[in-house]
C-alpha cells in the first residue's frame, strides 16, 4: 500500500521554515535566498513530497494540462504529429492527456467529454470529419480554448494545418510536367469530409486542361497498405490505365508500389506514384517513394503557440485565425526513377529530406 501523502507541514517540521516559506521556497520564489531554498528542496526530495496540482488547480483556475485528440494513433505521422505536442507543452510546463476518435463521432464526443471534465486547459484536436465540427465547437462556444489540427479554412474556429490543397495541387503538377496525362487518385479523403487533395488534383488537372475522369478517382475504402495495393490493382486493371497515381497518403502509395511489383508494373515507367505525409518508409521503400511532406515540427510548434495564446488571453476568446503550412514536395525515384535529371520547377519546393 502507498505510504501517507507528505504535506507542506511536514516539510516544514522537518526544515524548521514556516508552511508559507516552504510554499515559496518550492515555487522557486526569488524572495527566498538559495541557501533556504536548496535546504528546502532537500528536505522535500527525502520526504518523497509532490505537489498537490489538484489544490493548486482551485487557486489559480488552471490544471496545467492539455488535451490531445488524434484519429488514429496508428497513423505515423499523428504519432510523431503527438510526440512533438508532448514535447513542447512540457517545456512550457504542461502535461498532456491523450484519447483518440478512432474516425467515429461516439468515440470523438466522448473523449472531448472526458477531457473537459478533467478540466483541461485548452484542447488539441484532429477531428474525425472535417464537416462535422458541432462538438468540437461547442467548446470552443463555452469559452475553452480549442485548436483545430485539421480542417476547412472556413470552419470558424482556430486552426493549425498543412495545406492540402496546395499539396494535392504541386504533386499532380509534378506528374503532369513529367508528361502525365492520365493521372489516377487514391482518396480514402473524401469519405472524412475531406475534399482538399481532391480539390488540389482536380485544380491541377483543370490548369492543364485535362479532363477530370471519375473513373480514375477511387475510394480504397480506408488508408493502409492493404487498401492501397487492392484499389491499385484495380487501376490498373482498367481498359486505359493510367500512367500515374496520386495517393492521398503514404500508407495507400506504398500498397500501389506493391501492386505494381504483383503485376509487372514498372515504377516508374509504366506508372508514377506520389504520396503524401512523407513518412518515414517512404524513402526507405524498395523503389524509394516521392511525397507531399507533412511539417511535423511547423505545425505542432504553431498549434502549441496558438492554443497557448488562447489559454492565456481566457474568455472571452480573441477571433479565431487559421494558419495553413504550405508543404513541399520531396521527388524520388517513383516519379523521376533512378538517375533521372531534377524535378522540374513546378513552382514547389523541392526537399531531400524533412
Amino acid at each position: 500500500m502507498p505510504g501517507p501523502i507528505v504535506r507542506l507541514k511536514d516539510v516544514a517540521a522537518r526544515t524548521g521554515f514556516s508552511v508559507n516559506t516552504v510554499s515559496l521556497a518550492l515555487r522557486d520564489s526569488v524572495r527566498i535566498p538559495d541557501e533556504t531554498r536548496k535546504r528546502i528542496r532537500a528536505a522535500a526530495d527525502e520526504l518523497g513530497y509532490l505537489p498537490n496540482f489538484v489544490a493548486k488547480s482551485l487557486v489559480s483556475r488552471e490544471t496545467k494540462t492539455i488535451g490531445l485528440v488524434l484519429t488514429d494513433v496508428t497513423n505515423p505521422v499523428l504519432t510523431r504529429v503527438a510526440q512533438a505536442v508532448e514535447r513542447l507543452l512540457a517545456e512550457k510546463g504542461y502535461g498532456t492527456l491523450l484519447g483518440a476518435s478512432n474516425g467515429a463521432a461516439g468515440e470523438e464526443g466522448r473523449v472531448l467529454e472526458m477531457f473537459r471534465s478533467r478540466q483541461v486547459d485548452g484542447m488539441l484536436v484532429y477531428p474525425h470529419d472535417h464537416r462535422a465540427l458541432d462538438a468540437v465547437r461547442r467548446l470552443r462556444d463555452a469559452g475553452l480554448p480549442v485548436v483545430l489540427l485539421a480542417g476547412d479554412r472556413d470552419c470558424g474556429m482556430d486552426l493549425v494545418g498543412t495545406d492540402e490543397r496546395r499539396g494535392g495541387y504541386k504533386a499532380v503538377r509534378h506528374l503532369i510536367e513529367r508528361g502525365h496525362r492520365r493521372i489516377a487518385m487514391l482518396d480514402s479523403s473524401g469519405a472524412r469530409g475531406n475534399g482538399e487533395k481532391r480539390a488540389g488534383y482536380a485544380q491541377a488537372l483543370d490548369g492543364a486542361g485535362i479532363g477530370f475522369d471519375p473513373a480514375l478517382v477511387l475510394d480504397p475504402g480506408g488508408s493502409t497498405v492493404a487498401q492501397g495495393c487492392v484499389a491499385c490493382a484495380r487501376l490498373l486493371a482498367l481498359p486505359e490505365a493510367p500512367t500515374a497515381l496520386f495517393a492521398d497518403n503514404d500508407s495507400l502509395a506504398l500498397g500501389a508500389l506493391r501492386a505494381c511489383q504483383l503485376a509487372g508494373v514498372a515504377v516508374p515507367a509504366d506508372l508514377a506514384v506520389v504520396g503524401f505525409d512523407n513518412i518515414d518508409f517512404a524513402e526507405y521503400a524498395a523503389t524509394p517513394l516521392s511525397s507531399v511532406n507533412y511539417s511535423v515540427g511547423a505545425v505542432a510548434r504553431r498549434a502549441v503557440e496558438r492554443l497557448l495564446e488562447l489559454v492565456a488571453a481566457g474568455p472571452p476568446l480573441p477571433e479565431p485565425m487559421v494558419t495553413m503550412i504550405d508543404p513541399a514536395l520531396v521527388v524520388r525515384e517513383s516519379s523521376l526513377g533512378p538517375g533521372a535529371p531534377g524535378a522540374p520547377d513546378t513552382g514547389c519546393s523541392v526537399v531531400p529530406n524533412r
